[in-house]
């Protein structure tokens, strides 16, 4: 019978699987540290949007013989940016709007994607190819990743000031404007990095779940940061290893560790949790009889 420790070890002896291990935990930090200020926001269908428009950028710049990189960033910036815009600038909904967009340039990822003959095959695409990533994938991880945390941390403060009061940030001097789209693209070079970890159908759930994760788990800002880091690596390393040993898509593993610590979090959260409710309706009733 394999041993707690062969288990960890064993997977590690393959190259690939050390830098599936290596990408997998730093695209699934980024994105937690992006999935707390889209859950504070309320954006959690805004990074859904950007993760599908990305679609086409990949395949044009398949076509173009340039960075796949480039293309999807350049295809999330325009759909957040232009989502931004029409919200602004029309009477139609936030959510109609996200949703409007974010099909459409999924829709339009598809056609071209079965129409122009590229060197993407559409499952790594969709689902993520982190078993082939290569060291200099790496390097590209940790320089858009770095990028886009750096935004994120250092204008920290003010973004969470936005997302509480933004009556108040623009009160005091902020450049409101800024730091909306500054998000938008620090979101969208996030998603750059995720891509090919699980790909764009999955990734919404790396951007969803460390926030409302660290939201149950703590009552501050720093605590639900730190709580969304640590369950995002957690299940970014456990994903990639129980991938290795049930012989299934490392993406769906992260997505799936991601999801039960959301659900175990759920019902033991000190305070948010639903024993916690339960215990706190329990006291109240004793108390009025």
């Amino acid at each position: 019978m394999t041993s707690a420790t062969d288990w960890l070890i064993l997977p590690m002896q393959y190259a690939f699987m050390q830098r599936a291990l290596v990408i997998a935990v730093i695209a699934c930090c980024c994105c937690a540290v992006l999935s707390c200020h889209l859950v504070l926001r309320g954006w959690s269908l805004m990074g859904d949007a950007v993760a599908h428009a990305v679609l086409p950028g990949i395949v044009l710049a398949s076509v173009a013989g340039i960075p796949l990189a480039i293309g999807a960033f350049a295809a999330g910036l325009f759909c957040a940016v232009s989502t931004g815009w029409l919200q602004a600038n029309s009477r139609v909904k936030s959510d109609t709007v996200m949703g409007i967009v974010y099909a459409g340039m999924f829709g339009l990822g598809l056609v071209l994607l079965t129409r122009i003959e590229t060197d993407q095959h559409v499952m790594h695409v969709l689902f993520g190819n982190i078993l082939g990533v290569s060291g200099g994938d790496i390097i590209e991880t940790v320089i858009l990743g770095g990028a886009s945390l750096g935004f994120v941390l250092v204008r920290g403060r003010d973004l969470v000031l936005q997302a509480f009061d933004p009556t108040h940030a623009r009160a005091i001097g902020l450049d409101t404007g800024l730091l909306r789209y500054g998000l938008l693209t620090a979101l969208s070079l996030t998603i750059v990095v995720s891509i090919k970890a699980v790909g764009v159908i999955l990734i919404v759930a790396m951007l969803i779940a460390p926030g409302a994760i660290g939201y149950l788990a703590a009552d501050r800002f720093e605590r639900m940061l730190a709580a969304a880091v640590a369950s995002a690596a957690v299940s970014g390393a456990a994903g990639v290893l129980l991938s290795f040993h049930l012989d299934a898509s490392p993406g769906a593993c992260i997505v799936l560790t991601q999801a039960t610590i959301f659900a175990v979090v759920l019902v033991l959260a000190p305070k948010r949790g639903l024993l916690a409710a339960r215990r706190r309706r329990m006291r109240v009733a004793t108390s009025t009889t």
